[in-house]
């Protein structure tokens, strides 16, 4: 018996490290995401910037596939992270907007999520940077980092504090660490390259979660980066901005780096994105330094055109991604978790409706288009741009109004701000109206509406968002508590 239990144990570590997809037997990839705060669609080399310099993302696009039609869950941060994490659509997690520090939201502890699934096949899991899925972070009110499958983390609630410059708000597993020298992105970059030299030791896959603060505001940056840009910058703010994103390609690049310092990069898929579109310059009295670009896309962060959703995206996977590739399919983050289950064979089954497809068959060159049962789509109640409801099916993308407030700070003045319960009350009962139809293949910016000229399509589409906008709103929770804090909140001003 005992040759036969050795041989049977054999094959089971065999089977666990690796996996079929059609007649081909590859390894399980190690995964790392990378995602920037507040990126726009224009603010890289390879994406058409004139002035920022990113040679390390510029190169690593050259390694893999640069993603023209890539798209953010949310315009906005917190629901744009939630989407990513769990390939829902962020209004059916009740992560309607973002975050404040001490609000009764959080991401829910019984979503499957990207490093919980990774985690539980095997893999060692961390998490740096900017977290912002909690309000009352790092207490024991709300789950944290490792409730949702990273065994190690070290981030903030949201942005670097007071800036970038040596911020003072990072806790590591539970533990505040103080004043850390240098700039966020590079200490993330730090806290990230000591981990994956850790782990790369030992023979279980990895899954790193990269989240820069960059270059959200309050933006500040190395001198030497700023001076470098004074000349070619419209002024000191334009230029600290654009230091902030070389600074994070220089971040990355040290990852990068140290990624294949491993030996391991071959078998690593590596996502790099951002989490919305550009800020909107001086929208409020800190974003003076806001100068980020959406390029020829329409609108920014909050809006639901483009602007506010269409973000760089780059993957690369040596080991089954062709390398040097330009694809402008449309790729949702809410993809990420379903394409990942895919490469790693996962079994664990996955009880709520996932808005995300597995893309992995595009990717690897098998299939044409990625195969969707339903078309990626976004609703943000607190858009800035009238449109609520976007979605996107091949080159066309549908938007739509609805017949709640145009402005949803009409109701924060009353009852405090963002994720209320009246928001929620407007936002569980407001029904769309008002539809444009657009094709981005010979109209990326928006702007010829062909509802009347294409009347099938947008029937068909129309139909469609009805149907996926009842569904959502009908699974989206109302939080308890939101008022309280708003009250509590209005008290201390």
């Amino acid at each position: 018996m005992r040759p036969f239990l050795s041989i049977a144990c054999l094959l089971l570590v065999l089977q666990s490290s690796r996996l079929l997809l059609g007649d081909e037997s590859i390894t399980r990839p190690n995964v790392v995401v990378i995602l920037c705060d507040d990126l726009g669609y224009g603010d890289l080399g390879c994406f058409g910037h004139p002035t920022i310099k990113t040679p390390n993302l510029d190169r690593f696009a050259a390694q893999g596939i640069r993603l023209t039609s890539c798209y953010s869950a949310a315009p906005v941060c917190s629901s744009s992270r939630a989407g990513l994490l769990t390939g829902r659509n962020p209004n059916r997690l009740g992560i309607y907007d973002w975050l404040p520090d001490g609000i009764p939201v959080w991401l829910r502890i019984d979503e499957m999520t990207l490093p919980r699934m990774l985690r539980d096949a095997g893999y060692r899991t961390a998490m740096v940077g900017k977290w912002h899925l909690n309000g009352m972070f790092n207490l024991d009110q709300q789950p944290q980092p490792d409730d949702y499958g990273f065994e190690h983390w070290m981030a903030t609630q949201n942005n670097a504090a007071p800036s970038h410059q040596s911020p003072v708000n990072f806790v590591r597993n539970g533990t505040a660490i103080g004043k850390q020298p240098g700039f966020s992105c590079q200490v993330v970059a730090d806290e990230s390259i000591k981990w994956l030299q850790s782990v790369a030791k030992s023979d279980s896959p990895f899954y790193l979660h990269v989240c820069f603060h960059e270059p959200h505001e309050p933006v500040e940056s190395p001198k030497d980066l700023v001076d470098s840009y004074r000349k070619v910058a419209l002024d000191e703010d334009q230029a600290q901005y654009f230091a902030n994103v070389a600074n994070m390609d220089a971040a990355c690049g040290r990852i990068f780096e140290a990624l294949e310092g491993t030996g391991r990069a071959k078998d690593t898929l590596v996502f790099f994105s951002s989490d919305n579109g550009p800020e909107t310059l001086n929208r409020y009295p800190t974003a003076n330094r806001s100068y980020g670009s959406p390029g020829p896309l329409k609108g920014m962060k909050l809006h639901v055109t483009d602007g506010g959703i269409r973000v760089p995206g780059i993957v690369r996977y040596p080991a089954r991604f062709a390398a040097g590739i330009v694809s402008d399919e449309p790729i949702g983050s809410v993809d990420l978790l379903p394409t990942v289950g895919r490469l790693i064979g996962n079994k664990q089954p996955i009880t709520k409706p996932l808005d995300g497809a597995d893309a992995s068959a595009f990717l690897s060159g098998k299939a044409a288009t990625v195969a969707r049962e339903r078309p990626l789509f976004w609703w943000y109640y607190r858009a800035i741009s009238e449109p609520r409801f976007a979605l996107r099916d091949g080159k066309w993308k549908l938007i739509a109004t609805w017949d709640g407030p145009t402005l949803m700070d009409r109701v924060a003045d009353r009852f405090g701000s963002n994720i209320n319960p009246k928001s929620m009350q407007i936002l569980k009962t407001a029904k769309l109206k008002d539809f444009s139809l657009y094709d981005l293949n010979t109209d990326i910016g928006e702007s010829n509406d062909l509802a009347q000229a294409e009347p099938e399509q947008f029937a068909r589409l129309q139909k469609i968002a009805i149907e996926i906008y009842d569904e959502v709103q009908a699974e989206a929770p109302v939080w308890e508590g939101t008022q309280e804090y708003w009250a509590r909140a209005k008290a201390k001003r």
